[in-house]
């Protein structure tokens, strides 16, 4: 089977001959050290063929405008933000760190008072017809060499308190409810429209998220993410299928997660991530659910592939595999991105693992 054709049957809750895994930093992006480690290990394949994982992701051409034009948006500090080189196409100044999970995030709207003063700041060219020029193209390759493709198209509640600040944007869904839903109709539409963009180019797995939980629970009442944020992801759901029926909505969130679980499902997302073993019991989540939706992820990126011995992954892959992996349902893969200390070795040993396990 191809990758493609492997991911397919875990959609459909089939048995292939193994089940599908990838590394998640393969449609998201690696951290620099292991970029550079999978470089030197890979010689001059990419990781996607060395490992011949099954999915791999694409993304849109670079942005051509110039970050500049939200510098004014940081005030005293303008003239820093317009140096640094370090603000994205949305206004958002990422300070420092080699990668986004390691940087202080400066929040543009974060002085706003009301919804009229953010209405003069600039948008994003996401959508411009330049940024979305040979997509195509490029998933049909993909296609053609046994892979699925994923394409993220962004989150709505952390693309929101990027713009606004965390605490800022927590407090204005108790007091400045305009605010906060402002900022999630306008990161929703992006999330939406770019949605429908990759399912028209044929992309399989269009991916959504917003870490709205800990490790200890969820960082927001039920009844507040039903409220903000449940009819947003439901017409993401929607506006992909409505292009391409077949195209699969993915929904990641970090943290103990499973309060939410039965609410998520209600909108029609087709595969949950990272099933963060740390804090869930993946067995139990894929005994509960299992039937209704694809789990993608689960392996330890806290413990296991960071400071475990390759021993300890293949242990944890074969643990998955005997509770998750039976009936469909499953793509293994870390959890979130290897981290830095992550070894050669356990890398290997993942895919390893994967490879001799008779499903």
């Amino acid at each position: 089977m191809t990758g493609r054709e492997r991911v397919a049957a875990a959609l459909e809750h089939r048995n292939t001959d193994r089940v599908p895994r990838l590394l998640y930093g393969e449609t998201i992006g690696y951290v620099p050290a292991i970029e550079q480690l999978l470089k030197t290990r890979c010689g001059d394949s990419t990781p996607r063929d060395y490992f011949s994982m099954d999915i791999t992701g694409v993304t849109l051409n670079q942005s051509r405008l110039d970050p500049a034009r939200f510098a004014s948006w940081f005030g005293s500090r303008s003239e820093e933000a317009k140096q640094s080189g370090e603000i994205d196409e949305w206004g958002v100044w990422w300070k420092g760190g080699g990668y986004f999970h390691f940087s202080h995030i400066e929040s543009p709207l974060a002085g706003c008072s009301s919804v009229d003063e953010m209405t003069s700041f600039p948008q994003p060219d996401l959508l411009e017809p330049y940024r979305i020029e040979g997509l195509r193209e490029r998933v049909k390759l993909l296609h053609d060499q046994g892979f699925a493709v994923a394409a993220y198209a962004g989150s709505v509640f952390e693309q929101s308190w990027y713009l606004r600040g965390i605490d800022v944007l927590m407090m204005d869904m108790i007091v400045n409810p305009d605010i906060a839903r402002h900022l999630f109709g306008l990161t929703a539409q992006f999330q939406r429209e770019l949605g429908q963009v990759f399912a028209a180019s044929d992309v399989d797995i269009v991916m959504t998220g917003d870490d709205v939980a800990n490790q200890r629970g969820l960082t927001m009442s039920v009844s507040m993410w039903k409220e903000y944020l449940q009819p947003h992801l439901a017409e993401t759901v929607s506006a992909v299928k409505s292009v391409n029926p077949d195209t699969a909505v993915f929904y990641h969130s970090c943290g103990k997660l499973n309060e939410l679980i039965p609410h998520l499902l209600e909108t029609g997302i087709d595969i949950l991530n990272p099933i963060q073993p740390d804090c869930m019991d993946p067995a139990e989540v894929y005994k509960s659910y299992g039937r209704q939706i694809t789990l993608w992820g689960s392996i330890s990126v806290q413990k296991t592939m960071p400071f475990g011995t390759p021993g300890d992954v293949a242990r944890e892959v074969g643990e998955r595999l005997r509770t998750m992996g039976a009936h469909g349902g499953l793509i293994l893969s870390p959890a979130h991105v290897l981290g830095p200390e992550t070894p050669w070795e356990n890398i290997m040993a993942f895919f390893n693992a994967v490879d001799n396990h008779t499903v």
